[in-house]
């Protein structure tokens, strides 16, 4: 389900091949009638013989089953009309395949008359251009404040290193949205107006730079409120995957559900200790350590190189000189670079107990239900005992790991 709304997320933002299918004219609505003409977009589950199984990006499974001599078409990335769209055989479409088909329907099947093709390597080629982008002419941040009159928004991006400024500029051609109260996806996100955007939301832009890198004329924005904060577990209930924690900063009570779309990490105790020494300044020039490395798989953080070895990122696989633990040639420690670099785990595999210390980056929540947490981490309390400013580095971003569009963004 993830993937699936990602990259619809990504293609609707672009506005490519998914947005070309949905601004197409509509042929009708479902209904019971076996008579009327309906419509269905989704990702390609599974494929018998002539029939699909659909999973939209919201709501129920589609049964579909494509009628002899249906027309099927594949469209090319950024088509919005059929004029370019090639003609295939159903062989030729494949699981995981975005389609939309138009056909007679029974309830909640469809009996296809027209089969309209985005094959998933033009998905994954779209959403890796996304990515790019993001990362090359993006920008996130903290709203300091935010000027309706001008269309500008300061945009503060706090580091150990010092507080920088960004001015975000906006125009009427610039498109907002702004996440769910309890989501981070971006596809749940709803396009809304600059007075929206609150002092303290994060927002992540898109858009072209100053020569300085002070500026930014922005295309795009992102922007929700995701609190975090460190806590020590009071009580887990596994079943259903509810947390309740103290917040350390307010000593509240607060309930954090675990889904399948959080991430979860476990930060090794040699690990740990290495990113507290080095916020205490206490990390002995060339002293070796443990140098995190990429899960398989992963994407290498912004800037390094593919092969996601800390070691060969440039020097050398000590906490105190692989990139991995720091912004850029040198500074202070990155812990978002250290957590790229590590697999992800379960709950069962964190093995929490009552009294265990976690950071948790979440959605903002509704007043009656639980945070759902973006990002878990255990095994921090080497890092929140190492000095005063420890809790800003680890700041986290919902994008910081991939829960945004592109990816990181580089600064």
């Amino acid at each position: 389900m993830r993937k699936n709304g990602a990259i619809t997320a990504i293609l609707l933002t672009l506005g490519v091949c998914i947005a070309g299918l949905q601004m197409m004219p509509a042929w009708g609505q479902t209904s019971d009638a076996p008579t009327a003409i309906a419509k269905s977009l989704g990702t390609v589950k599974t494929i018998t013989g002539n029939a699909l199984r659909l999973a939209p990006a919201s709501g129920p499974e589609v049964s579909v089953s494509v009628e002899p001599g249906a027309r099927i078409l594949r469209m090319a990335p950024g088509d919005k009309d059929l004029k370019n769209a090639a003609s295939i055989q159903l062989e030729e479409v494949k699981v995981g395949d975005t389609v939309r088909v138009r056909g007679h329907a029974m309830g909640n099947a469809i009996d296809a008359l027209e089969v309209l093709v985005i094959t998933s390597s033009a998905v994954d080629a779209v959403r890796e251009q996304v990515r790019q982008d993001w990362q090359k002419r993006g920008v996130g941040g903290i709203v300091e404040s935010v000027d309706t009159a001008s269309g500008n928004v300061n945009l503060s991006l706090p580091s150990l290193a010092g507080k920088k400024t960004v001015v975000v500029h906006t125009s009427p051609n610039t498109v907002l949205y702004r996440y769910a109260a309890d989501s981070a996806r971006p596809e749940d996100a709803k396009q809304v107006k600059l007075q929206d955007i609150q002092v303290g939301d994060q927002l992540r832009a898109r858009g072209n730079r100053g020569a300085d890198g002070s500026e930014l004329t922005a295309e795009e924005i992102y922007t929700g409120v995701f609190p975090q904060f460190p806590a020590v577990v009071k009580a887990i209930d596994a079943s259903t995957g509810l947390l309740s924690v103290q917040d350390l900063a307010t000593k509240k009570t607060v309930q954090v559900k675990i889904t399948a779309d959080s991430q979860l990490h476990k930060i090794p105790a040699e690990m740990a200790q290495g990113f507290a020494m080095r916020l205490k300044g206490g990390m002995p020039a060339g002293t070796s350590g443990a140098a995190p490395h990429a899960a398989s798989g992963s994407a290498p953080p912004v800037g390094e190189p593919a092969n996601g070895s800390a070691a060969q990122a440039g020097g050398g696989g000590s906490p105190g000189g692989g990139a991995a633990w720091r912004r850029g040639g040198g500074g202070p420690p990155d812990l978002s670079r250290i957590l790229s670099r590590l697999p992800a785990s379960t709950l069962a595999e964190l093995d929490l107990k009552k009294g265990d210390a976690v950071y948790i980056l979440a959605t903002e929540g509704t007043p009656t239900g639980a945070r759902t947490a973006i990002t878990l981490l255990s095994g921090v309390e080497p890092i929140l005992q190492a000095a005063p400013n420890a809790g800003q580095a680890m700041m986290l971003t919902p994008w910081s790991l991939g829960g945004a569009p592109g990816g990181d963004a580089s600064q």
